[in-house]
């Protein structure tokens, strides 16, 4: 796998380059076939906060993880773990689809570790895979616009609100992001 290695407002030494490609290419023996492009990282520092941004294309899947945490190299482990986390969930969900279809190919690697380590992770993941829904609500869309729509979010106190947009006329969802602005996610033709 290659990657495309960045910094924001900081510079990546040689030996923080070293230390995520190590980190890495243990993804590699998940994967039945390499990326077609590169491994997006962006690595950056803020407010006294280590940053790890990891996007890796795959065919049917893009894997992207962030974690920030006040150390650096914390940061890389804890990306690539999540990213580990990620990629078993994929393969298990695809690879039961796929033997369920009666189709023989698969996307990740069936045995992707030796030893009880990754048995015992692949065993956990399974266990983990099992989505319950808890909750069910259905309320009508009032056209609003987008500052009416932040402002009932903030109002109710939730992460996130949906709401017909009153210029667009579609579903929108306005939320806040962990920088404390907002963001907004409109559905794409």
């Amino acid at each position: 796998m290659k990657y495309n290695i960045r910094g924001q407002r900081m510079e990546v030494t040689l030996a923080l380059r070293e230390y995520v490609e190590k980190k890495l290419s243990r993804l590699e023996r998940y994967l039945e076939a390499p990326p077609l492009s590169d491994a997006q990282v962006t690595l950056s520092a803020t407010k006294g906060l280590h940053a790890v941004e990891v996007t890796i294309p795959l065919t049917s899947v893009l894997l992207r993880a962030e974690v920030k945490s006040e150390d650096m190299y914390a940061s890389i482990d804890l990306v690539t773990d999540k990213l580990e986390r990620q990629i078993r969930k994929h393969k298990t969900k695809v690879n039961r689809k796929f033997r369920q279809d009666g189709s023989s190919r698969a996307l990740f690697k069936e045995e992707y570790g030796t030893g009880s380590r990754g048995a015992a992770a692949l065993a956990t993941f399974e266990e983990e895979d099992e989505y319950e829904l808890v909750r069910t609500k259905r309320f009508n869309l009032k056209p609003m616009d987008v500052e009416e729509a932040i402002l009932q979010m903030n109002m109710v106190g939730h992460n996130f609100y949906v709401f017909a947009n009153s210029d667009t006329r579609e579903v929108n969802v306005v939320y806040r992001r962990s920088d404390g602005r907002y963001g907004l996610i409109e559905s794409a033709e």
